[in-house]
């Protein structure tokens, strides 16, 4: 499942990358997971009553939550594509999972 989710990230994120010549290189995989991180924690800041609010409803504010947090886990997913390393297995790994 979480293969096929970042194949799917993958091949939005090269499409708008070749959209807007954006080079993919080694490093762009993690930089761009810092500043969603960035971007999650500012939504998180408004949420949570510690930014301003710029005048957006409790349900934009919300979304916001969701959407930049959408942009976290794909951006987790392109890096972790990008390196080959196997999810799946390092979640059942770390977080004890039994095989399903």
């Amino acid at each position: 499942m979480l293969n096929d989710l970042a194949e799917k990230f993958e091949r939005s994120s090269r499409a708008y990358a070749d959209a807007n010549h954006i080079e993919r290189d080694a490093d762009w995989f993690l930089l761009k997971l810092q500043e969603e991180m960035g971007e999650l924690t500012q939504a998180w800041n408004r949420v949570s009553g510690r930014g301003r609010r710029k005048g957006r409803s409790d349900d934009e504010l919300a979304r916001d939550l969701a959407d930049e947090t959408a942009d976290v886990l794909g951006h987790i997913l392109l890096f972790a594509h990008r390196n080959g390393l196997d999810l799946s297995a390092a979640i059942k790994r770390k977080w004890l999972f039994q095989a399903e």
